[in-house]
């Protein structure tokens, strides 16, 4: 049986640089590696502890993947992050983010909300209470 180590998202973005300015400059992620080294960039990844996240430029990945060619951007998921703070992030996302689910504590005793990055995809912040 094999032993998982590590999910990191890549996702396919319509332009690597505003991702990653979202991510590094909005969301308080830090910047990773980027290929090329300057722009334009073809690829890009942000972490923050744990977590990494990749960015594909979405015409550069059909090539390598083509059954991505003629799907639209975005997920019908979530990225799911876990993080302590989660009041004062939403806080600070108000005005700067388009939040898609208001903060609020779930039955299931997560407190969390989500935004939609540039791209359309849903990422979902929650703590524990």
């Amino acid at each position: 049986m094999p032993h998982f180590q590590k999910l990191t998202p890549n996702l396919l973005v319509a332009n690597v640089e505003r991702s990653l300015a979202f991510y590094t400059d909005t969301l308080g992620f830090e910047r990773g590696l980027t290929v090329p080294e300057q722009s334009p960039f073809v690829f890009a990844s942000v972490t923050s502890g744990s977590i990494e996240i990749f960015f594909n430029d979405a015409a550069t990945a059909v090539k390598e993947y083509p059954a991505f060619g003629g799907k639209p951007l975005g997920a019908s998921g979530t990225m799911f992050i876990e993080l302590e703070g989660v009041d004062v992030l939403h806080d600070r996302l108000q005005s700067s983010a388009k939040i898609v689910m208001p903060l609020e504590t779930k039955f299931y005793g997560m407190r969390e909300f989500a935004i939609e990055d540039p791209d359309g995809y849903v990422v979902t912040f929650a703590e524990r209470v």
